[in-house]
């Protein structure tokens, strides 16, 4: 049987499904009943400083993009950090460790980018117990109009200068969450390292509005005849999050830092595939929220069951393995030549396939008196745009031509003495490094 027990920053956890800081984390009632049903960890809603209590709407703080059958695919909120007292959590925070402490936990944390600040709070969460904490620099909505959240996350200086604060007033590890909402992720994830960051967690939500009243003209969640840009997360989101955490995980600057993955986690797929581009853990937060709590016991078995199938015996197997396979498109290989293929007992002759590729892509696929669609191997180019429209799975596919033979569109012979387009003469980069 697979081993799932995972070590993130010497902390140990059941499993690699953590929930993100978020609504699900907010209280020890919901932490424990998370727990119970077999999370690995938790990271608790973000607290802030002592004083006057963050005020939250009291109305819908929640909009969503369906997909088919209403099936979430985001989740838009505009809800602040918690808006409960400071010494309830850290005490609920302290009980909760203290009857789990095989499952990690850890607290995050948003005050204002003030020394003093930090350095009040951090002992506070210390004598809680949890494992450690997480700095909120990715929330880009309410909180960052005041100085917190994204508009800290932003700016590398600011993530270096608290991470410093954190790791000189504070013993055990600091995990920096990074926003997406800025043009390259490399650079805050280098400016958390460094500050003396032991590992970053991404994404935070993307600065989002999901649609709009036409009938009340106001941006939905709607207050009063209102609305606001919030934090887009779910699955809509997981394709951004993988190339910005593949991006710290494959920078040179980076190499080595821990990253724990956030952003629309669903399936057990999901995570593997989070794990495979460098991520020691997964947080999740739209998933249960959609499913409940149980919804990680599918995620247990799914993933317990493919490392068996694969022979992988812990996450350590795997992680990381899609890294040196992840390149910038001037290193891919330009003779690589393949060619779509459509399986006629599959075919279901609906002509979506052909309709693509005749009316948007390169009219390589034809349509006979009967109905039959076959691919003209002259005018296609393997986009894969057939293979994505298909409703029928594996109906088409996309099969490489062997070397040494003649690719019918261009009438040049497939190559074989280039198998790494890295040292191809053809190689802009190869060449540049000759």
């Amino acid at each position: 049987m697979a081993d799932l027990t995972t070590e993130f920053l010497g902390i140990k956890s059941p499993n690699p499904f953590w929930l993100a800081s978020a609504p699900p984390t907010d209280k020890e009632y919901n932490v424990r009943r998370a727990f119970e049903a077999g999370w690995g960890g938790v990271v608790w809603k973000t607290l802030g400083e002592d004083g006057p209590p963050v005020v939250n709407v009291n109305g819908p703080r929640y909009g969503v993009v369906y997909g088919a059958d209403r099936r979430v695919l985001g989740i838009n909120n505009i809800e602040l950090i918690t808006d409960r007292d400071l010494y309830t959590n850290l005490e609920e925070i302290k009980r909760v460790k203290a009857d789990y402490p095989d499952r990690a936990v850890i607290v995050s944390i948003m005050v204002p980018c003030e020394e003093q600040a930090w350095k009040t709070i951090l002992p506070l969460v210390e004598d809680t117990g949890a494992d450690g904490i997480e700095l909120n620099f990715g929330c880009p909505h309410g909180m960052s109009e005041r100085g917190m959240g994204a508009a800290v996350g932003q700016v590398p200086e600011y993530i270096e200068m608290v991470t410093k604060w954190c790791k000189q007033y504070y013993s055990k590890p600091v995990i920096v969450k990074l926003t997406p909402n800025i043009t390259d992720i490399r650079k805050p994830a280098a400016a958390a390292m460094r500050g003396g960051a032991d590992a970053v967690s991404l994404i935070n939500t993307l600065n989002s509005i999901t649609s709009v009243n036409l009938d009340t003209m106001s941006p939905e969640p709607s207050i009063d005849g209102k609305g606001t840009h919030g934090g887009y997360c779910g699955p809509a989101v997981k394709p951004i999050a993988m190339s910005m955490v593949s991006e710290i995980a494959r920078n040179p600057e980076t190499h080595g830092l821990p990253i724990s993955g956030i952003g629309g986690i669903t399936t057990w797929r999901d995570a593997a595939e989070y794990i495979t581009l460098g991520c020691g853990n997964v947080q999740v937060c739209t998933a249960a929220m959609t499913y409940g709590f149980k919804v990680v016991q599918e995620m247990i078995s799914g993933l317990s069951q493919w490392m068996d199938e694969k022979g992988y015996t812990s996450i350590q197997d795997f992680k990381g393995a899609a890294v040196p396979n992840t390149t910038d498109w001037q290193y891919l290989n330009l003779n690589y030549v393949a060619k779509a293929k459509i399986d006629q007992d599959a075919c279901i002759s609906c002509g979506r396939c052909y309709a693509a590729c005749e009316d948007t892509s390169h009219q390589a696929i034809a349509m006979s008196p009967d109905r039959k669609f076959s691919v003209i191997d002259e005018e296609c180019v393997a986009c894969n745009l057939c293979v994505d429209v298909c409703p029928v799975e594996n109906c088409i596919s996309m099969v490489a031509l062997k070397p040494g033979t003649v690719d019918p569109r261009t009438g040049k012979v497939v190559e074989a003495e280039y198998a790494n387009w890295t040292t191809h003469p053809n190689n802009p980069a190869a060449s540049a490094a000759e």
